[in-house]
């Protein structure tokens, strides 16, 4: 399961490099289920390898022209404040076990897996819809741009996820950027929230295989170079519905595994 672990994480940054989001979706699922890593520490792991692999494809779309600093900045510092918050605060208070009751209880790891495939399954549907056209004349509107900021923030702090698909779509129509731009100032967003969000959860003392990370973060930055590369071939957004049908069976499947284990 490994082996098949090693050649999914390939698929993280492709998804990263060609649709600016998605590579998150697929990073816990992958770390719990073919690595065998506890939910909760997946989410510690997956700050990381997100972060550093959109931090790379952030820098190669820099040099492409296709990031906007200033809409990023609407969207990163309430999205870290936000995460900072639950990931110091909220996420260290939830017991290792809840019980309702004598006669039922639930783990952690199972409440974050279960909201993690809901939140699979809405990214789905982020992902199949078609978008509307942009209208460029409009002006960006930065109340919006904070909204959905703190919210990725949550998201990201809870699950270890990047966001993306709430990224893109904020930043098509709220800051009205051409695809390749919301790609590329998806991937600076992603790997800021990340990254900072990471350095939290080793200020708190939690104990990681650094050789491991490092292992799976060189893979997925081997697959942004060829997202990225094919980036500049194939339309990312014409790939998203296909992308979004995969995460759907997914997050149903996750949900089924849980539930009857």
């Amino acid at each position: 399961m490994e082996v098949l672990g090693y050649f999914a994480s390939l698929f993280i940054g492709i998804s990263l490099g060609l649709i600016g989001g998605g590579g998150s979706i697929l990073t816990v699922p992958i770390l719990v289920y073919l690595f065998h890593v506890n939910p909760k520490l997946a989410t510690t792991y997956s700050l990381f390898i997100v972060g550093l692999t959109a931090a790379f494809g952030a820098v190669r779309h820099y040099k492409m022209g296709n990031i906007e600093i200033k809409s990023a900045s609407y969207f990163a510092i309430p999205s870290l404040m936000t995460l900072l918050v639950v990931r110091k605060v909220i996420l260290l208070r939830i017991p290792e076990t809840i019980a309702f009751g004598t006669s039922f209880s639930i783990s952690r790891s199972m409440i974050i897996m279960v909201l993690f495939a809901v939140l699979m399954i809405m990214a789905s549907y982020s992902m199949i819809r078609t978008q509307k056209a942009v209208v460029k004349e409009a002006k960006v509107e930065p109340i919006q741009l904070i909204t959905i900021g703190a919210i990725v923030g949550i998201i990201t702090g809870f699950l270890g996820a990047g966001g993306g698909f709430l990224i893109i779509p904020a930043l098509l129509f709220f800051a009205r950027m051409k695809m390749k731009q919301a790609v590329g100032t998806s991937l600076l967003i992603i790997g800021f929230n990340s990254l900072f969000g990471f350095l939290g959860d080793v200020l708190n003392g939690v104990a990681m295989d650094y050789t491991f990370l490092l292992s799976i973060a060189f893979i997925a930055g081997i697959g942004i170079f060829i997202g990225t590369f094919l980036s500049k071939k194939i339309d990312g957004a014409k790939l998203k519905p296909i992308f979004g049908w995969f995460v759907l069976i997914m997050g149903i499947y996750i949900i089924a595994k849980e539930l009857t284990s």
